[in-house]
């Protein structure tokens, strides 16, 4: 055992041991790059939650460790790390003043506390941290022993603030860790959690986009004519909104400096790349998918030229959710009621494309809650909840646009037209489409303009793109069937 374990680094010397310790290399743009082996993404199933007073998780939708069992763990995991030695990150989570939390994290692996001192706002070693990660990479459970499944594991006790993460080298693990700490922590303070992106008009007008990967989430809430505020995880307060993070952990599959300008130039030295294949110049082959399609990109916010400093901003003008729609059935966009926001945000609703998993051949229809069922410490219609209650008060403008394969569906047509989407998103911040003549749908919770300049009728009507009429009823069905299955599901669960 090391007399001195714990190392509290700087970026520059955490890059250095990192490249002395072969846990990656430097690029060409001066990024540091590591390569996570099998685990490539986060690891769901290998997520457990220990019970706290309080706690309404619907336990059979989750995985648990007994108090007995995580203390054991706990245990394993520390002499692990006092064995190894590792690296130490006083930092802190979220923006406001008000609402800000110091955050310890110990790290087997020099990169990770590069990567969360990328992400997170540094704090002080003399402030008693309320919530501490530790990653132990090389540490793998004993299933017979330990209580979890696999040798991999992800264990979030929220009441003692402790997450213990091991048998994985997936540094999003650390980062998703303390958004769902958050979860429980903000909403005890009558502090909305959300997984979205925000930016800020030159007005001061605030714009939300929530949606599942694939969605454009990204890519639309990136605009030249406005601010970014932070581009995944928020917190909605009294007094407005505010970036948990000091970060952006952007997927670089197929990045380009034509299409994201902003991301790309971001990529620099102090940088952490994750999975993305260089060749023997050293430069990054962003098009490469062979590692995974899942290559990620952190770097801290004052790598963003077109951002707001403060990372805040007032209440939501305009509140915009995303689905990738396979099945055709969906209008290019809808207007919604706060009932009909609450209904959305509890479905989640996009399409699974094949590809994206083992095992998907077709596209099929997905569904997390509040864009973020792994996340959530509630139940999610206390989320929902939440959403609507501050949509109500502060008179927000929610819309749903469908970014998928509008008329016809997935293999009939091509998908949505980004610069219509585009057209569409700027036109719902503008306000431009609060005033107008709509068609009710019930059945699937959403009020379609009978008419949007410069968007042709048939992403309206989307009925109007399938040559058989048949075809899109059934569609059509399945997908009303669909939604009533899992809003069906919450109302069981909260009976």
């Amino acid at each position: 055992m090391t007399s001195n374990p714990w190392q509290r680094l700087t970026p520059v010397e955490l890059i250095e041991v990192a490249i002395q310790r072969k846990e990656g290399v430097l690029l060409a743009n001066g990024a540091f790059c590591a390569h996570t082996g099998k685990f490539t993404g986060r690891s769901p199933k290998d997520k457990y939650f220990v019970a706290y007073p309080g706690c309404s998780l619907p336990r059979e939708q989750h995985q648990w460790l007994s108090e007995s069992q995580f203390e054991n763990l706990f245990r394993k995991v520390v002499n692990h790390l006092k064995t190894t030695g590792g690296y130490v990150f006083d930092g802190a989570v979220n923006q406001h003043p008000r609402y800000k939390v110091p955050v310890r994290f110990y790290t087997e692996y020099a990169w990770h506390n590069l990567f969360v001192q990328r992400l997170f706002m540094s704090g002080s070693e003399h402030v008693e941290p309320r919530y501490a990660v530790y990653s132990a990479p090389t540490l793998k459970a004993n299933p017979d022993t330990d209580g979890t499944r696999s040798e991999t594991f992800i264990v979030l006790h929220p009441e003692r603030g402790i997450v213990l993460v091991g048998g994985t080298e997936y540094a999003g693990e650390l980062k998703k860790s303390i958004f769902t700490l958050m979860h429980h922590h903000l909403a005890e303070q009558n502090v909305m959690p959300m997984h979205c992106s925000a930016s800020l008009g030159e007005r001061g007008d605030v714009a939300l986009f929530f949606g599942l990967s694939g969605t454009g989430k990204t890519t639309l809430s990136a605009d030249p004519k406005r601010k970014l505020i932070g581009d995944d995880e928020h917190g909605w307060g009294e007094d407005g909104v505010f970036n948990m993070e000091n970060g952006c952990y952007a997927k670089c599959i197929n990045l380009s400096k034509e299409k994201e300008p902003d991301i790309y130039n971001a990529i620099q030295f102090g940088a952490v790349l994750e999975n993305v294949v260089y060749d023997e110049r050293r430069e990054p082959l962003y098009d490469d998918k062979s590692l995974t399609e899942n290559t990620r990109a952190a770097y801290p916010l004052s790598f963003i030229r077109n951002r707001e400093p403060a990372a805040r901003g007032g209440h939501p003008n305009v509140i915009v959710f995303l689905s990738a729609d396979a099945s055709g059935v969906l209008p290019a966009v809808a207007k919604l009621t706060p009932e009909d926001a609450k209904k959305h945000y509890l479905l989640g609703y996009t399409s699974k494309l094949a590809g994206t998993e083992r095992g998907v051949v077709n596209p099929e229809p997905t569904f997390s809650a509040c864009f973020g069922q792994p996340f959530l410490t509630d139940h999610p219609v206390r989320y929902a909840d939440m959403l609507m209650e501050r949509v109500r008060q502060h008179d927000v403008s929610v819309y749903l646009l469908s970014t998928g394969w509008v008329g016809g569906g997935y293999g009939n047509t091509d998908r949505m037209p980004l610069r219509l989407t585009r057209e569409l998103v700027n036109m719902v911040i503008r306000g431009e489409l609060d005033a107008l003549e709509t068609r009710r749908d019930d059945d699937l919770f959403l009020n379609v303009p009978l008419h949007v300049p410069g968007i042709p009728e048939q992403y309206l009507r989307p009925e109007l793109g399938f040559h058989d009429p048949v075809e899109y009823q059934t569609r059509r069905q399945e997908l009303v069937s669909s939604f009533q299955k899992v809003l069906n599901r919450f109302q069981e669960l909260t009976v």
